[in-house]
């Protein structure tokens, strides 16, 4: 029976994780009156905004916690990056599509930090730029990722884990255009519905990538002067077998 990697709890915790975060942070406000229950219908005369992500980590306490939640995930979301392209890198043959990839993934890390600390009340514009390019570059990631899975083909899963990434990237997609239609339209319910959407199929492509990294090892190396200096390493041989290719 082969072992599995620990690796492959990572990108699956730090799902589930930043999902519950954000949803404490919706029920905080709401619980303080700060936002419309997603539930309900919004009353444009009502105290009460509608419940975007957003507007729900605007007000302390909820936005507290809400930078502290996308603070996190955006250095977790950033480690699951660098190791994806370490695995990733000795097998494709289109290098710029591993490196556009990580370089996309991190500025909708440093985006998501954005979005945290610069809440909507106090810089509407850093806070917008950052928006954009956490849901722009997240959307161009899951393509790009997706469409390497089935290139790349590790283990003979690209099927099994391309098909899933293609079906989240066109939900998406599709959620990101719907949300900016109904924005344009005021229809505010509607459109924080779909934010909302959006956000947790973003998450729940990031969770897939348990399906390869349970094969796989990361290790830091750390060496004295007379040594090669710090590295990062991978092993790409089954845990049960013992036996690394080190990068």
């Amino acid at each position: 029976m082969r072992k599995c990697s620990p690796w492959t709890f990572l990108p699956i915790m730090f799902s589930l994780i930043t999902a519950a975060g954000l949803w404490v942070v919706y029920f905080i406000a709401v619980e303080d009156e700060k936002i419309t229950p997603l539930n309900s219908e919004y009353r444009r005369s009502g105290p009460k905004s509608p419940p975007y992500i957003s507007i729900a980590g605007n007000a302390p306490p909820a936005s507290c916690v809400f930078s502290q939640v996308m603070n996190m995930a955006a250095f977790v979301g950033f480690i699951i990056g660098i190791l994806r392209y370490l695995q990733l890198k000795p097998r494709v043959h289109k290098p710029w599509l591993n490196i556009g990839s990580l370089v996309a993934l991190s500025l909708a890390c440093f985006g998501m930090t954005l979005v945290g600390n610069f809440q909507l009340s106090n810089d509407e514009e850093l806070h917008n730029i950052g928006t954009s390019m956490t849901f722009g570059l997240g959307t161009l990631f899951c393509w790009v990722q997706s469409v390497i899975t089935l290139k790349v083909n590790l283990r003979n899963e690209g099927r099994r884990a391309g098909i899933p990434r293609f079906l989240l990237s066109g939900a998406v997609t599709s959620c990101m255009l719907l949300y900016f239609a109904l924005m344009a339209q005021r229809l505010h319910m509607h459109a924080a519905r779909a934010q909302w959407a959006l956000v947790m199929f973003l998450l729940g492509f990031l969770a897939t990538f348990a399906i390869e990294f349970r094969h796989y090892r990361f290790e830091i190396v750390c060496s004295d002067d007379q040594d090669p200096p710090l590295s990062l390493s991978e092993t790409f041989s089954e845990i049960s077998e013992y036996q690394s290719d080190q990068l």
